[in-house]
């Protein structure tokens, strides 16, 4: 018999509908497991048991009328959820991961924030990040240090390290991140969950940023379908957000017979590919041969050059802020990411445009050779699971970004990307699958990925807390 914690969101709404098992029940039996967990994970911020057991009162009472809650008819009412803590919620500090933030309390819901209240959705608390977002970690000057559920001598990735830690730890099914260069997939890859970065406007958010996007994150395809059923609700504080379709996003059947399949397996820049990587992703890729796709190698098309041009680009925006900010908080933040920062300060114009020219390159480079195809696979990282004390696969300032070469080219170019898992290395840690499609076939990619997930091989059984804990 499978724990409250252990179901997905499909399943706690039918045992609410057959009331077979209560939002509050549910709520208690996450809490207690995040209290066995938070011990070693450290994944949370702003955790709300008392909050989160009154807004389960309030579903539970809905439940018994029959008048669950839903946002453009995709309801969440009473179903176990937490929020990256960079997207805000009303009367919660937005810390950005850096001791060096003033921490004063949001004034409102952001978008995503706004969209799963109004679905109902028990909103458990904050889940934990790097400084400002920009590592692929789960280290921060504000918070804890968060670990992988799989192996705690391990990093869950970034920038949506509490999400990924989460929800691979059964801290309730649904959870959101955001991506700029990969910061969903690559937690979802080392966490062995499913994630989509959808199209950019694809969900609001606030503040939008070019490549910014946030992401449902769950332990599978179903629940990150019905995630983004709520996210994408319109939301006019968006400038940049796609304009609303009605997309029928539980519509997950597909037949995989003539699909043109792209496989990418060098992304061209950055770090090689582990060999038990590469194995896991070509596996797939002949399973999707089987099931009748046309599957076909690819060229990379990234360069180092359009790599390091990104990434001058980031680390001068990124100088701007820091050189706003007095010297008492800019010494708050985390060494590794200051020095990061400022490296890119002092620029001219012609060497800032040219930065900037890189990143329309790579959009420009990554439709054209995407066009050939529906849909692309590759690795999503193309190393493992990394020491958890480490700002970064590389540990090295210089090569911070060398781990994105994969998932980068999908937010400059706006177009889908989800992470699914395909397999296990020897030492047990999940290795993700990266699916990418056309801009705007968001609902295509999740059809994409829900098949791979009924034709891979059995997945091991989630991990669980420690016993000490």
């Amino acid at each position: 018999m499978q724990q409250p914690h252990e179901l997905s969101a499909q399943e706690l709404l039918a045992a609410y509908r057959a009331k077979t098992l209560s939002p509050v029940e549910a709520t208690r039996a996450v809490l207690a497991h995040i209290e066995r967990w938070e011990p070693s994970l450290k994944a949370t911020y702003a955790l709300d048991p008392e909050g989160a057991l009154a807004a389960a009162r309030e579903s539970e009472a809905r439940w018994m009328k029959g008048e669950p809650l839903s946002a453009g008819g995709y309801t969440l009412d009473g179903v176990p959820a937490t929020i990256k803590e960079n997207i805000a919620t009303r009367g919660v500090p937005v810390p950005l991961g850096t001791a060096a933030t003033d921490l004063t309390p949001a004034s409102a819901d952001a978008p995503p924030a706004a969209r799963m209240r109004e679905a109902g959705a028990v909103v458990l608390g904050k889940t934990t990040m790097p400084d400002y977002g920009m590592l692929s970690s789960g280290l921060s000057s504000f918070h804890e240090l968060t670990r992988n559920p799989w192996d705690l001598g391990k990093n869950p990735g970034g920038s949506s390290a509490g999400a990924g830690a989460a929800a691979a730890a059964g801290y309730g099914p649904l959870h959101i991140g955001t991506d700029i260069g990969g910061s969903v997939r690559l937690p979802a890859a080392w966490c062995g969950i499913a994630t989509l970065k959808p199209s950019l406007g694809r969900i609001p958010i606030d503040p939008p940023f070019m490549g910014r996007c946030a992401g449902p994150m769950t332990r599978t395809v179903t629940d990150t379908a019905l995630m983004m059923g709520v996210l994408s609700q319109p939301d006019a504080r968006d400038h940049m957000s796609l304009p609303y379709q009605d997309i029928a996003w539980l519509d997950l059947d597909m037949d995989l017979r003539g699909v043109r399949i792209g496989l990418l397996l060098d992304a061209g820049c950055g770090l090689s590919v582990d060999p038990e990587i590469l194995d896991a992703v070509q596996a797939a890729a002949r399973l999707f041969e089987a099931a009748g796709a046309i599957v076909e190698p690819m060229k990379s098309w990234m360069t180092p050059a359009m790599l390091d041009g990104v990434d001058r680009f980031w680390r001068t925006r990124s100088a701007i802020d820091l050189a706003a900010l007095s010297e008492e908080r800019r010494g708050k933040i985390l060494p590794f990411i200051r020095a990061w920062a400022e490296s890119g300060g002092g620029q001219s114009g012609d060497a800032v445009f040219r930065s900037y020219y890189e990143t329309v390159n790579v959009r420009a480079r990554t439709v054209a050779a995407c066009a050939p195809y529906d849909y692309v696979l590759s690795p999503v990282a193309p190393v493992v699971a990394y020491n958890a004390e480490w700002p970064s696969p590389t540990n090295e300032v210089a090569t911070t970004m060398h781990h994105i070469g994969f998932t980068l080219p999908y937010n400059m170019s706006e177009q889908p990307a989800a992470s699914v898992n395909c397999g296990y290395t020897r030492a047990g840690l999940p290795i993700g699958l990266q699916i990418a499609g056309a801009r705007f076939d968001d609902l295509g990619v999740l059809r994409v990925a829900r098949a791979w997930e009924r034709m891979r091989p059995a997945q091991r059984a989630w991990p669980q807390p420690p016993k000490s804990a």
